[in-house]
Parts: C-alpha cells; structure tokens; sequence
C-alpha cells in the first residue's frame, strides 16, 4: 500500500465518540444489500433530517424496537393505532410526518417487491462511475446532492416512497456504501488500497 497524497489527521467523523467511531468505522461507505437494512437506513436518514446524526445513533436500538426491525412487511400493516403508540415513544424521533412516512415507504417497499424488483436494485442503479475519482481533503468538498441522488429520489418517489428529497437519497447512497465519501485524510480511505485516485 502506497502513502496518500495527503496526510492522514483522523476519522472524517465521529473521534472521541465510540458509538460514533464504531458506525464510522464499520458502516458509514461499506456496500449495503439487505432489503431490511437498506429500507432501515433510508428510514433513518429521514428522521435525521434536520438533527444531528448521533441523535439518530442513539436511538437506533428504539427505533428498531418501534418500526419491528425495520421488517417491512410488518411495518406496512401498521395503522393509526400504530402512529399514536410511535408519537408517545420517547426513545425515538416523535416527527409525525417522518414516522408517516417510514411506514408508507413499507407499503412502498412492499409494492416494489410484488412487483419483482428490490430497493437494493433501485439503490445501486444509480451509483456512480468514480473512475479516477479524487476523494476531497475536507468537507468542502463532498456534495449534499449530486445528479444522481437527484434522479434516485424522482424514482424512489414514482415508487411511492415519501421524504426521500436529493439530500436525504444521497445521505442514503452515503450511508449504504453506493458512494464512497471517507475523506482523503481519513485512515478507512486507505484501509485497503492506496493512491490518490481512488474509485469511490
């Protein structure tokens, strides 16, 4: 393994933090295709909009108690009764138009799969061609959306799915490992490889 182009200075997040540095660590950028584990981290990624991620972090364990592990057949036959017992939890984000919309993408979600498709399909269609991508030294540099965080919300909206604006889709890619964004100053950009050309 040859040396970076840049120094390394440490995590792009989460130092000090463990349940942080271990998400950082072992999640955030590492390819994701579980149909549950994809719907779970689109459904968080809603409920993080306009919070700090490692409130979402710290509720993980609630939310997964809440939303049944995120199974989404389950999730999808959840009712009104459902969404009053959701709005009293205090261990998870009491937003109604987010828990509402967690439980549509189940239904959505379960559609998809009538119909023969996965999220996992839909997800990774829209990953990009990084070829001599040159990962950015600093935040500056990474994207809130791009093109095709873009054209994946407009689909996974045609699907029915709901709060899936280019943000959130692309914080979703992030998230799931579709993109690579580890910064060229962080140790998990250089876990296995080595130049400063790096595919995302």
């Amino acid at each position: 393994m040859t040396s970076p182009d840049v120094p390394l200075t440490g995590r792009c997040f989460g130092d000090g933090t463990p349940l942080y540095e271990q998400y950082h660590d072992e999640e955030w950028g590492k390819p994701v295709h579980d149909e549950h584990a994809l719907y779970e981290r689109l459904a968080l990624e809603g409920f993080q909009s306009g919070l700090a991620w490692i409130t979402i972090l710290r509720k993980r364990p609630a939310f997964r108690t809440a939303f049944a592990d995120f199974d989404p057949e389950v999730v999808a036959e959840f009712g009104d009764e459902d969404v009053a017992r959701l709005m009293a939890d205090a261990g998870i984000v009491r937003n109604r138009a987010k828990i509402e919309a967690t439980i549509a993408n189940g239904r959505a979600l379960r559609e998809l799969h009538a119909a023969g498709r996965t999220l996992d399909e839909v997800l990774w269609s829209h990953a990009p061609d990084r070829t001599g991508y040159q990962r950015p030294a600093g935040w500056a540099g990474v994207p809130a959306q791009t093109p095709e965080s873009r054209a994946l919300a407009k689909e996974l909206k045609s699907l029915g799915f709901r709060f899936v604006g280019p943000v959130t889709a692309y914080a979703a890619m992030q998230a799931c490992g579709v993109v690579d964004d580890h910064l060229a100053t962080c140790p998990s950009a250089w876990g296995s490889a080595g130049t400063g050309a790096l595919a995302g």
